[in-house]
């Protein structure tokens, strides 16, 4: 079947969806996005998105395309045209195009930005057999821009980092900046010590997550005890546990990292304990 996207104000066959060769979203990388997945064919923490979207668009001085309302009403066009149960509505958003390459931002009073938006259907999501395995991660230093707060579309290394983990017979990889932990190419990284959840403190240096927000928030609520604080992969390989969460993840157990297994080398009864709540808290608010 195919997809209807949408591009500008129309939804299209994604056969016809075009933009134009001199949209700096594809010339300069001069865009942002968000990924809100979809379960029992409804939107998964889509104002945390929503809110995380504006965010990006005011770091970068870069204009809003639409209301948040209109927004809302495009993902759930898109889901119903789909006929998506469970999967991912992409939206992305650039800077447009003045019909031209230039370094310097155009003139956001005559050019427009560019918004696009498509879904993915991943049946299983909830119960991906990922989740029931664990992931086994590798380290790598990272070298990436200094505002990874902002969610742009600046990919190329995280993708690499998956490559470079799946070169080593593993599924991810976390980054190493001045001896310690950031994140992982697409996630956000913790393990967990004694009972004790140890995560990185939110900073410019990453991705402010709102899988994040939502577990630790959780986890809270149910008890656990939350450090935030820098911390060195060492200290990861020494965990009792490891997990990251994501959007089109939710909580990811980690079974083992640069060889190192943790625990008995199967998900652990904190990470797993924790993708639960958030499964059925995330169902009971999804929109």
């Amino acid at each position: 079947m195919t997809r209807t996207v949408y591009v500008n104000g129309e939804y299209l066959p994604e056969t016809e969806a075009k933009i134009s060769i001199f949209d700096r979203g594809f010339l300069m990388a001069d865009a942002v996005y968000e990924v809100t997945s979809v379960l029992d064919g409804k939107l998964i923490d889509f104002e945390g998105h929503a809110v995380r979207l504006a965010r990006s668009l005011k770091e970068l001085d870069m204009q809003t395309p639409c209301t948040k309302e209109e927004l809302l009403e495009i993902h759930r066009q898109l889901v119903a045209k789909n006929d998506i149960v469970e999967g991912l509505v992409y939206l992305q958003v650039s800077r447009g195009s003045d019909g031209d390459r230039d370094f310097a931002f155009p003139d956001p009073e005559t050019t427009k930005p560019t918004l696009v938006l498509f879904t993915q259907n991943k049946p299983g999501l909830a119960n991906s057999p990922a989740s029931q395995k664990g992931a086994k991660v590798i380290s790598i230093d990272d070298i990436r821009w200094g505002r990874r707060d902002i969610k742009t579309v600046q990919l190329l290394y995280p993708s690499m980092g998956k490559m470079m983990a799946k070169a080593a017979g593993a599924d991810d990889a976390w980054m190493i900046e001045d001896g310690y932990v950031t994140e992982g190419t697409s996630n956000n990284a913790y393990f967990v010590k004694g009972g004790k959840i140890v995560t990185r403190p939110l900073s410019t240096d990453i991705l402010h997550g709102i899988t994040r927000t939502a577990v630790l928030r959780l986890a809270k609520e149910a008890q656990m005890e939350v450090e935030e604080r820098l911390f060195t992969i060492d200290e990861a390989k020494e965990a009792d546990e490891a997990f990251t969460t994501s959007a089109s993840a939710f909580v990811m157990p980690v079974v083992e990292i640069d060889g190192a297994v943790l625990g008995d080398g199967t998900p652990g009864p904190i990470a797993k304990r924790l993708r639960e709540i958030y499964l059925d808290e995330s169902l009971k608010h999804a929109i």
